[in-house]
């Protein structure tokens, strides 16, 4: 089955078909590199970092091109109030970049160009837009003209006049029309600079990314990507550039992710809920953030918070609890052994993968998947509670197997990527280090209550859950026994 993505430029969701059958160039907007990375940096990370697994586990070749933007205001300004170079500035949080996105299993874009490195290919494509009179240059700084581009405000769907009706008037009176966009600024006195007919100068943001991708994924690619932010006035300033200099389509399909929010508010310094990435590694497993982000589809807001945070370490336990039980399962009995597996739970887990595939080539719908994978446990859960001491050869080969499966598609996601047996020893490790009992006290006590129950006991059985309770201990009783977690505060 193809994949249906939906397409900003158009407003819904389309077949992709690749220019170049098998092969997609992608292009995505990485970061501004001046500042440690937070959660939203993140989920744009991780969403195209899926997003490039599953096109590759459905057969195809993918060219990931991400930039990093290494000059701006911001880094110079940062650069400037740290008393060091834009240069050591901006490799020093690309290095920094790298750790969080090696902590949090992202895996390497094929190449990821800076922009310092690509001001000739930049100076040549405003050179281009020049010469076609889209674009002047005014007092050392070169402009694009947005009335020269006819289709101006199609990705964003602004209109232009409307635009420029409630645009402010520019201070800058080098401009025509307040909202023609710098592409070369000339430079100020301590500023970094480089050589250009217009003078001495650096690139304005937008103009890097069209010359970037148009060097290494041609003048008309398959998908560009990033956050809704950056819909307008980057992405369509791209393509204005774009197809004004190469008078072809810039881009096929642009794919844009939601926004992260606190508590329901637009995550902010101001507002003193900003979190990092390292923030929140310090109290969960990369893991957990990495199904958190996906337990909700791409293009949809994301509120983070400890209860959604909670609650996706809680899911994630769940699945690996299911495939530590089943890895260790003995080996299958005697031939001829009569199968606990139902003919409708077989079919069900025999067509996890297709119906995984089916929520995810709706336009990646990790949310679906996710609930695909639960289904499966439910099942798997089931089957296993009636297996005997030694399987049936049939049950041991279909929970096997699926288990396999699960991993396999778990990863598109980057989770279950531990030994199932190795992981849940170090969660209940974390769970046990800031509370005052041992684990092997909370089994003792959860002996003592399953013999109170046996005995029909029952205050002395909840005298004892009270007791583990009080240790911040909650129990769970199950067809399997008796679980416990560390209870939220």
């Amino acid at each position: 089955m193809p994949v249906k993505i939906y397409n900003t430029l158009s407003r819904k969701k389309e077949l992709l078909k690749p220019i170049e059958p098998g092969h997609i160039k992608l292009y995505v907007c990485g970061i501004t590199s001046y500042d440690y990375c937070h959660i939203g940096h993140a989920r744009s990370a991780l969403a195209f970092d899926m997003i490039v697994r599953y096109l590759r586990y459905k057969g195809n070749k993918v060219t990931y091109i991400r930039n990093f933007t290494d000059i701006d205001d911001k880094i110079i300004q940062r650069a400037k109030e740290q008393e060091t170079t834009t240069e050591e500035l901006a490799n020093r949080f690309i290095d920094e970049f790298y750790v969080d996105m090696d902590q949090l299993g992202v895996e390497r874009p094929t190449m990821e160009p800076k922009a310092t490195d690509h001001i000739q290919e930049m100076v040549d494509l405003i050179s281009e837009l020049i010469a076609k009179d889209m674009a002047y240059p005014a007092g050392g700084d070169v402009y694009y003209s947005v009335n020269s581009f006819a289709d101006y405000g199609k990705l964003s769907g602004r209109n232009l006049e409307d635009m420029q009706a409630g645009a402010r008037i520019s201070v800058n009176e080098n401009k025509t029309n307040p909202m023609d966009f710098v592409l070369w600024k000339a430079s100020k006195p301590g500023e970094p600079s480089w050589e250009s007919p217009w003078g001495p100068g650096r690139p304005g943001w937008h103009i890097e990314c069209s010359a970037m991708s148009r060097k290494y994924l041609g003048d008309t690619f398959d998908i560009h990507g990033g956050g809704q932010d950056l819909i307008f006035p980057h992405h369509e300033n791209e393509l204005a550039q774009s197809e004004g200099a190469n008078s072809k389509p810039f881009v096929n399909m642009w794919i844009h992710h939601g926004f992260v929010t606190i508590r329901d508010e637009k995550m902010s310094k101001s507002l003193g809920n900003f979190l990092t990435i390292r923030d929140i590694l310090k109290h969960y497993h990369p893991e957990v953030l990495r199904f958190f982000i996906f337990s909700t589809q791409y293009r949809n807001p994301l509120d983070f918070s400890e209860k959604a945070m909670q609650d996706a370490m809680a899911g994630l336990d769940r699945l690996y609890q299911c495939v530590a039980a089943i890895e260790a399962l003995p080996a299958p009995g005697a031939k001829g052994q009569e199968p606990v597996a139902s003919d409708k739970d077989r079919k069900k887990l025999e067509s996890m993968e297709t119906r995984f595939q089916n929520g995810m080539d709706n336009d990646f719908n990790t949310a679906q998947g996710q609930g695909v994978l639960f289904e499966s446990v439910k099942v798997l859960n089931k089957i296993y509670r009636q297996l005997p001491a030694e399987p049936a050869q049939e049950d041991y080969t279909l929970l096997t197997t699926a288990v396999d499966t699960i991993k396999k598609l778990a990863s598109i996601m980057g989770i279950l990527q531990e030994k199932a047996s190795d992981y849940l020893a170090a969660r209940k490790t974390a769970m046990l280090a800031d509370i005052n009992i041992s684990e092997e006290e909370i089994q003792e006590l959860i002996q003592e209550r399953n013999q109170a129950r046996t005995d029909k006991d029952w205050a002395r059985s909840d005298a004892i859950r009270d007791k583990l309770l009080e240790f911040g201990i909650e129990l769970k009783d199950g067809p399997d026994g008796t679980g416990w977690t560390v209870k939220r505060s």
